[in-house]
């Protein structure tokens, strides 16, 4: 089996534990390239935010009081966005059942972009 990328140490340790979770998982399905590096470290870097989000809110309550009444806390609208764009990269990376369940396009033969990871 290839090698698994070590996260990029810029990451949230909620990211880097997305990355450790997901990583593997690709590289053993042959689908990670270097070209996918970078959609990779972006959705851990999206499940890390939504469960920062989800942190605050636990301690903090979904609302709050403004000055004309109640108000959505910020990181309510915070973590549907990064809910929102983990799931769309999550497809890309197939991570999700319906992205896993279309026919690949992807030939046996190792295209341009470079090899699976590991497999050259």
């Amino acid at each position: 089996m290839a090698a698994v990328p070590r996260a990029p140490a810029i990451l949230s340790k909620e990211a880097k534990a997305e990355w450790r979770r997901v990583a593997p998982l690709l590289v053993a399905r042959h689908i990670l390239t270097d070209a996918d590096l970078g959609t990779l470290e972006s959705y851990a870097i999206a499940i890390g935010t939504v469960r920062e989000a989800r942190r605050v809110i636990a301690a903090e309550g979904l609302t709050f009081m403004g000055a004309s009444g109640p108000k959505r806390h910020p990181a309510v609208g915070v973590m549907n966005e990064a809910m929102g764009l983990a799931l769309r990269l999550a497809a890309e990376l197939g991570l999700t059942p319906v992205s896993r369940s279309r026919p690949s396009i992807r030939d046996d033969d190792r295209d341009d972009e470079g090899d699976a990871l590991g497999l050259a």
